[in-house]
């Protein structure tokens, strides 16, 4: 029986992972997911956060998502993101700005439909910062 599992990881962009994995971790809409081979199906969607792949040489890939869609087959995990990049590819800087911005528009609130989309960004933004501290946190174990 084989003992890995193959993951694709798909942003709206690009193509962002495929191979073969031991194990994915996954923030889904009611909490962290763990998909190893022979997982039961499922689909469900998730929350903006981090994808972990663990390969089987031990190596831990890590990604950030800004939600989406995660199934789950016998022989294949794909993760389908509206946008989707390595952890090490995120701009902390950037994150930090959009945070503020978002908490800005938040303490500010005019609209409804803005207070909305402050709150998606927001959110979008902490997942992003949170993805890179496990990065760090990882680099340096």
């Amino acid at each position: 029986m084989s003992q890995t599992i193959r993951v694709d990881i798909v942003s709206a962009e690009a193509e962002i992972f495929s191979g073969d994995a031991t194990m994915v971790v996954a923030t889904g809409e009611l909490g962290e997911l763990g998909i190893t081979p022979r997982h039961a199906p499922l689909i469900t969607r998730l929350k903006p956060g981090h994808v972990d792949v663990l390969l089987a040489g031990g190596e831990r890939q890590q990604f950030y998502v800004s939600g989406g869609m995660l199934e789950v087959q016998p022989q294949v995990v794909t993760v389908l993101a509206d946008t989707a990049a390595r952890a090490s590819d995120l701009d902390e800087a950037s994150a930090l700005r959009a945070k503020q911005e978002a908490e800005a528009a938040l303490a500010n609130r005019t609209e409804a439909l803005d207070v909305a989309e402050a709150q998606v960004k927001l959110a979008e933004a902490m997942a992003q910062l949170q993805a890179l501290e496990r990065l760090r946190k990882n680099l340096k174990h």
